[in-house]
């Protein structure tokens, strides 16, 4: 079913937005203040310079299905949707400039005021969570004189689109992103998005808000990160081409969802060494290498914010479960289970610790010497009791995943509050206790 849009913003997103939901079969019109930008696509002619928009822009025009105004108030009365395509830049602090945004939806509100029938306003410019709902929606109310759910909705629908592939990328997205307070809202976009390819997410408008932050930063990380060790692999006279090509083939763990779910701090006897490591041979380069050398003080700060969690609960004894710096393992080296515990009992806490992998009677070698010698404090509240850990406990730490949601169910009370420092899947979380709360998330 074709669908009437009315798309505000003409730059690169609007633009494109515009000229491929028209060669969708979808009628189309595209607002902008810029008087330029209008005739030129009302005329059938590409506002940006954008690899295949010349011929889509031409072609839809020729079928009667794209046309531009600077009119706001007619392009909302005669159409069902409104996208809004205008860019939020950066003020000189950093902070968004939303005030594009929130002309348009004062314009948008004002015609909505006459409407006949229930209009969407979807919002595709990169906004910071709670922007829509806070800042937008309440100006649609005011000017409107109607009530969201009722006489419009509103929705969340971020663009995932590159200059120079922005067509490509539209019509073959990695996932189509809808979010509203209602998902019976997002009907008219379901249509729209019906034949797009990739998985489609009905989700919060807040959680739709933030994708888009998550993606941009970590594909930020992912330059600075490839700049960095490219500069390192040159002045240690390696092929930086080789090493990256060996790296990337990797889409078990390099390339992949691992790692990137939130959760408690790195440790063990690999990244912490190796990235002190690769930091003071950058030194000793005389290279400057911020974001390789950011990643242990951000470490570091993960740690901090666990003993803040816990000190604010404003209770003594706490239960820790889990030791070592991941479950299914002994290595006690580094972990930052050891590091929160430590801080804990300097602050004059009553700590129980408790691993299944870990305890004194089992260990030999190594970690054995480890507790005795660099770390006997902890070794003096270590216990093989999970009950008797629990049940003085008034809070209770998921350090790791070492104990199993079976065991936790039998000794875990309404009373304890649970902080879980291992984001586990909702599937395993114990039930029993009615605080639970992650790092994180």
């Amino acid at each position: 079913m074709a669908l009437s849009v009315g798309v505000f913003g003409l730059g690169y997103v609007g633009s494109v937005s515009a000229a491929c939901f028209a060669s969708m079969g979808h009628k189309v019109t595209g607002v902008d203040v810029s008087r330029a930008k209008v005739e030129m696509m009302d005329s059938g002619r590409t506002p940006i310079i954008e690899a295949r928009m010349t011929a889509l822009v031409a072609e839809a025009h020729r079928a009667g299905l794209l046309h531009a105004t600077t009119d706001a108030t007619a392009a909302v009365l005669n159409s069902e949707v409104s996208f809004v395509c205008v860019g939020t830049p950066s003020l000189k602090n950093g902070k968004l400039d939303l005030s594009h945004l929130e002309r348009v939806a004062r314009e948008i509100g004002a015609a909505i005021r006459q409407t006949k029938s229930p209009h969407v306003f979807v919002l595709r410019s990169t906004v910071l969570p709670g922007t829509t709902e806070t800042v937008v929606l309440p100006i649609l109310e005011k000017e409107s004189g109607k009530k969201c759910g009722r006489d419009f909705t509103v929705c969340y629908n971020p663009e995932f689109m590159r200059e120079g592939s922005a067509v490509a990328d539209f019509l073959n997205p990695p996932y189509t992103i809808l979010g509203a307070s209602d998902t019976s809202h997002l009907a008219p976009l379901r249509e729209l998005y019906k034949n797009t390819p990739g998985a489609l997410y009905e989700t919060t408008i807040p959680v739709a808000e933030m994708v888009k932050y998550f993606s941009n930063c970590y594909h930020a990380l992912k330059v600075g990160f490839a700049n960095e060790m490219g500069t390192m692999c040159k002045h240690l006279g390696v092929d930086a081409h080789a090493v990256t090509k060996i790296f990337t083939s990797d889409t078990k763990l390099n390339i992949s969802a691992a790692y990137l779910f939130p959760g408690f701090a790195f440790g063990g006897s690999c990244l912490p060494k190796d990235l002190r490591a690769i930091t003071y041979k950058a030194k000793e380069l005389d290279l400057k290498l911020p974001l390789l050398e950011s990643l242990m003080p951000s470490n570091a700060e993960h740690v901090d914010r666990a003993v803040e969690m816990v000190m604010n609960t404003g209770k003594k004894k706490i239960a820790q479960l889990g030791l070592s710096f991941k479950a299914g393992t002994d290595d006690l080296r580094e972990s930052p289970q050891v590091q929160l515990i430590k801080r804990l009992i300097g602050e004059g806490l009553d700590i129980k610790v408790w691993d299944e992998d870990v305890s004194l009677g089992r260990l030999v070698g190594s970690n054995r010497q480890y507790i005795e010698e660099v770390i006997p404090h902890i070794g003096a509240v270590l216990s093989a009791d999970l009950e008797g850990v629990l049940s003085t406990a008034e809070v209770v730490i998921l350090g790791n995943k070492s104990a199993s949601k079976d065991q936790l169910a039998k000794y875990l009370r309404p009373e304890h509050i649970v902080i879980d420092l291992i984001h586990l899947d909702k599937t395993l979380r114990p039930e029993g206790a009615r605080t639970y709360e992650g790092i994180c998330w």
